[in-house]
């Protein structure tokens, strides 16, 4: 079973500089742009370059306690085709990693 899109919060919602973070049978994730700011009342063209960084990891810390070494981050774009793509990778690290979250659980 995936994770589908509609799980998370719209683009928009990432704009006002604000992470989603979820779990998954063992797996944590957090979608989020990078940097993380707030540019929602700021022009598009006006905006630093930025990118939606999805990140996984196992359970059971939080993405704030969790070792940096024990997580996996991919870049995409901000736009509706890099959220696509990024909850795709998502799932993909699910699938191809799936013993590891797996023995999370344990």
């Amino acid at each position: 079973m995936e994770i589908e899109k509609s799980a998370f919060f719209n683009l928009t919602h990432y704009e006002y500089g604000e992470a989603y973070f979820g779990s998954h049978k063992g797996m944590r994730f957090r979608l989020a742009r990078e940097p993380l700011e707030n540019v929602f009342f700021v022009k598009k063209e006006d905006r630093a370059p930025a990118t939606l960084m999805a990140t996984v990891w196992p359970e059971p810390y939080s993405y704030g306690v969790t070792a940096r070494e024990l997580m996996t981050s991919e870049n995409f774009e901000v736009s509706e085709e890099g959220f696509d793509a990024a909850v795709k990778w998502i799932n993909e690290q699910f699938v191809s990693r799936r013993a590891e979250w797996s023995m999370a659980l344990k």
